[in-house]
């Protein structure tokens, strides 16, 4: 994979572009999860490890932990293949965001009872209402679009992947 920097996903506005952390190093393709727990395990050790979440003293089992409290409420799976599993977390500076394409589609109790093989995850400060809607939002728009949704589903490598759904963020706005 080639190394990019890891940079915030550039929005519309300078405010926002420091909104949500997602760079290609935030991109799984053909993962391997037979639960959400597992899954929400792999998606957080990408953000678990971060130097500034390091810092923090931030733990990937915080992360799964708050995901998963999220998740009792009521499913993240949001129909057409898709999860846009989220948490708010204390000690958190901005939103942070990690794709997952699964190999093989999985029971995600979604609202349309299909099975999912799409998941943004996002975790947000637990202060930051409007920036984490937004960045719910925004994903949301994003793969709420077939075309997307085939494009991720056919790219071959974690760049394309992020191509894909950063021009999608384009066409959204």
């Amino acid at each position: 994979m080639t190394s990019l920097a890891r940079a915030p996903l550039m929005k519309k506005t300078a405010r926002m572009a420091n909104a949500t952390q997602y760079s290609v190093d935030d991109v799984m393709i053909d993962v391997h999860a037979s639960s959400k727990k597992q899954l929400f395990q792999l998606m957080a050790e990408r953000i678990a490890d971060l130097p500034e979440i390091k810092e923090q003293g931030l733990k990937c089992r915080d992360i799964v932990n708050a995901t998963m409290e999220r998740e009792r409420l009521g499913s993240t799976g949001v129909g057409s293949g898709v999860a846009l599993p989220h948490a708010r977390i204390d000690g958190l500076e901005r939103v942070y965001a990690v794709m997952a394409r699964l190999e093989t589609p999985m029971d995600y109790e979604a609202v349309d009872e299909k099975p999912v093989d799409l998941v943004m995850l996002l975790v947000a400060p637990s202060d930051a209402g409007g920036a984490h809607l937004r960045a719910l939002a925004q994903f949301s728009r994003r793969l709420r679009r077939e075309e997307t949704r085939q494009r991720l589903r056919s790219a071959p490598d974690e760049k394309s992947l992020y191509i894909t759904i950063t021009q999608s963020a384009q066409r959204a706005a």
